[in-house]
């Protein structure tokens, strides 16, 4: 994180349990110990991804959301809140479109981190509904009251975030150093014991190390996450997106 932007409140929307600790766990680590209030949002509880053929739906889903829960505290993730829609069947539906601007509007996140849900090549489907109906949430339906008007009479009025983090992109342009919280994003990853395949903390370590230096040869840091950044703030008339600081950070022009 920059001293330009610190955000107080971050969410985020993920499909599965284990997302967000592949893809953001250092970066989430790293903003709660700076203060910052972080809630996961998850569309579903992971129900179907399993080999064991005599397990249920719903234990696989106990068990999902009992290891995310683990991960997150680990995090210093401060709720998780689980939206329930199966494993595999997420749909572009203004039902989820809402629930996502609810959440927004609920816990008012300064920043909200997610899929890129307009990647191209083999990607989950759930990824990019999840990542699309966020982005939809996003811009403009969460800080404009004409959507979602039944908000209004739980008392909750429209919010615009500040940012837009996207994982998963094939075209990052952020990176946030997570060496110094590396451990406890491979503590978190563990926590989500039925999905690593007996894969262990040595494991883990030794496939980070192997990757290190290209690691920091594409990003300037041995152990990175990769964002698209986007910038949601209003802006001064005749100041386009370029003039903004998370632009000049980023270098986009």
């Amino acid at each position: 994180m920059t001293d330009e932007f610190r955000p107080e409140r971050a969410l985020v929307i993920a499909a599965h349990p284990d997302d967000a600790e592949f893809l953001c766990a250092g970066t989430v680590a790293m903003l709660a110990s700076q203060g910052c209030e972080v809630t996961y949002l998850l569309a579903t509880s992971g129900d179907k991804g399993t080999r064991d053929h005599a397990m249920t739906m719903q234990e696989l889903a106990a068990i999902r959301e009992a290891e995310q829960r683990r991960a997150a505290a680990i995090l210093g993730v401060r709720r998780v809140v689980f939206l329930g829609h199966p494993d595999g069947g997420l749909e572009e539906t203004l039902e989820l479109r809402g629930q996502f601007v609810r959440a927004i509007r609920e816990h008012r996140p300064n920043l909200v981190l997610t899929w890129d849900g307009f990647r191209p090549g083999f990607n989950h489907r759930d990824h990019r509904v999840v990542g699309r109906v966020a982005r939809d949430a996003v811009f403009p339906a969460a800080h404009d009251h004409l959507y979602h008007p039944e908000h209004r009479e739980d008392g909750l009025p429209p919010h615009r975030i500040d940012e837009l983090w996207l994982f998963g992109s094939d075209a990052p342009d952020h990176h946030v150093d997570i060496e110094p919280y590396a451990d406890q994003k491979l503590d978190a990853l563990l926590a989500h014991a039925s999905q690593m395949d007996g894969r262990t903390r040595e494991d883990m370590k030794k496939l980070w190390e192997a990757r290190a230096d290209q690691v920091k040869e594409r990003t300037g840091f041995r152990f990175a996450e990769a964002f698209r950044r986007v910038d949601n703030r209003r802006r001064a008339p005749g100041q386009t997106q370029r003039d903004t600081p998370a632009a000049r950070q980023t270098g986009e022009r």
